[in-house]
């Protein structure tokens, strides 16, 4: 039997592409994405009580990977990408119906031109996720202390600090008005270590870069610290 999903709205996110995206919700809460509902959806009615909550679930598309398909066994990042899995027994964005889902702390519920906005904090959505559905986070049926997570048991080490350039530090006091605490995210990310998994143990003087909002931050990792080389807009 088949059943057509609808898209019931679409994220409005900080992370224009997939890369530097963090590969668990929760792992960086210092900036705010968007779910806008489609205006099937958006009659105030939908959201109703909704606030009552404080983390909802949310069920999304992941958009940019369905034209890879997907294979029974998959290489973890946590692992190294080194060892292999089966597609069941990991969250890979690859995956035969490429549906994820993400818990996430809900901030705000508004209404603007037609649309309803809700806001929340620690989302892993590249901007323009399709989403498909949204649940309320029940903490007597969905949390599980005593839970075992496999070769993922533990919460992701904190990474490298990270440090900003006489150039970098600049151009944060330019953008601090419009992009209040974006030191703080752009620390968050790169703590993360968003480089390529076969990368992470190693020391290069590679630049990389990432786009956050509408900027392109560059960076290096020197001596077991992240390097901010500069943070410009993209044109």
């Amino acid at each position: 039997m088949q059943h057509q999903l609808d898209i019931i709205g679409y994220v409005k996110s900080p992370y224009r592409q997939k890369f530097a995206v963090p590969r668990q919700p929760g792992l960086v809460n210092a900036a705010t994405s968007q779910i806008i509902l489609n205006e099937a959806y958006s009659h105030p009615d939908c959201v109703r009580g909704l606030t009552d909550f404080s983390h909802i679930w949310v069920l999304f598309l992941f958009h940019e990977t369905l034209a890879g398909g997907w294979k029974p066994l998959v290489r973890p990042p946590r692992l190294g990408g080194n060892e292999r899995k089966g597609v069941f027994a990991t969250r890979s964005t690859f995956r035969p119906n490429a549906i994820g889902m993400s818990a996430v702390q809900l901030t705000d519920v508004t209404h603007q031109d037609g649309r309803s906005r809700i806001e929340v904090v620690g989302a892993d959505w590249v901007d323009g996720t399709p989403i498909i559905d949204i649940k309320p986070y029940l903490t007597y049926a969905d949390s599980h202390p005593q839970a075992i997570s496999g070769f993922a048991g533990d919460k992701p080490a904190a990474g490298f600090t990270t440090c900003f350039s006489p150039v970098a530090e600049q151009q944060l006091a330019a953008l601090q008005t419009e992009y209040p605490g974006l030191a703080d995210f752009i620390a968050q990310v790169l703590q993360q270590d968003p480089r390529p998994a076969y990368k992470q143990n190693t020391q290069q003087d590679k630049v990389y870069g990432m786009s956050l909002y509408d900027l392109n931050i560059k960076w290096q990792v020197i001596n077991s610290e992240n390097h901010v080389i500069s943070i410009s807009k993209d044109f």
